[in-house]
């Protein structure tokens, strides 16, 4: 965490017309879906939760929730998180989900959801290791195609993030535990996606996605497409067959990361 950096709940126009700039920033040029300031003002005047980071008198980062149901109970769907590139390994992100965490468990509230895309090694460290998320849906082109270059073209395929935040951190799973699904073939410039086994019937399975989906998109967009159909294969798969997403793994030094499912548990057991 930068040393210096504040955070506070966010309510006048003028917080809220930071955070829509910081949209358009974190986003990138041309990002036509940002959250306008009527709609954050609504929001966190009727049960939203937004906080915002700041360095001395500058917003660096926020994360966005709106009240929401789930099976009737109220929960939190959190919209955004964005941190500015300069902050973004500062621990800043978790720090954030903390602060939501508190606020949404003050309310009464069990459990805050939120879609992010299973390319993104590095999100998935964060939402897995570090936050203690699952997921048991997959969503096909999310939102459609999207503005942000960010996304450059590829479909918004997204994992819906479980976080019971009343409950402890789900263990550790250890990839080696688990039957490999898919493999990476590191052999040319950018790994591929081989070898996809659509049906194991082992207990625990892995999924492995590379490290960099970002720079793929950008310079292999044709690679980083065969991924996100073959990843929407395996997942889409797996979890209408009652597996459940429990856990992700970084290996840095095999440029991948590896996901974990398993069908031995159920998320919100007696909770929801």
């Amino acid at each position: 965490m930068e040393s210096g950096t504040t955070f506070r709940d966010l309510k006048t126009l003028d917080e809220l017309a930071q955070v829509v700039e910081l949209e358009r920033l974190i986003w990138g040029p041309g990002y036509g879906e940002v959250v306008p300031v009527p709609i954050l003002t609504v929001t966190v005047k009727r049960g939203g939760i937004l906080i915002g980071a700041f360095d001395g008198d500058r917003m660096v980062g926020f994360v966005y929730s709106l009240p929401a149901l789930r099976h009737g109970q109220p929960t939190q769907w959190s919209h955004m998180l964005g941190v500015i590139e300069a902050f973004r390994s500062s621990g800043l992100g978790y720090e954030l989900k903390q602060l939501q965490r508190e606020r949404a468990l003050a309310m009464g509230i069990k459990l805050i959801e939120w879609t992010f895309d299973p390319m993104q090694a590095m999100n998935a460290h964060l939402n897995f290791s570090k936050i203690g998320v699952v997921a048991e849906e997959y969503e096909v082109n999310a939102y459609g195609n999207s503005t942000s270059p960010l996304h450059r073209g590829n479909p918004t395929d997204r994992l819906v993030a479980q976080w019971w935040i009343d409950v402890p951190r789900p263990r550790t799973i250890e990839p080696s535990s688990a039957f490999a699904i898919n493999r990476l073939d590191s052999t040319g410039p950018w790994a591929k996606c081989v070898d996809l086994n659509l049906t194991c019937k082992e207990d625990r399975v892995s999924i492995d996605i590379p490290i960099g989906f970002g720079a793929m998109l950008a310079l292999a967009p044709d690679l980083a497409l065969a991924w996100r159909l073959a990843t929407r294969d395996l997942f889409t798969a797996y979890l209408s067959s009652g597996y459940l997403v429990v856990d992700f793994t970084l290996d840095r030094s095999a440029g991948k990361g590896s996901y974990i499912l398993s069908r031995e548990a159920k998320p919100g057991d007696g909770r929801l």
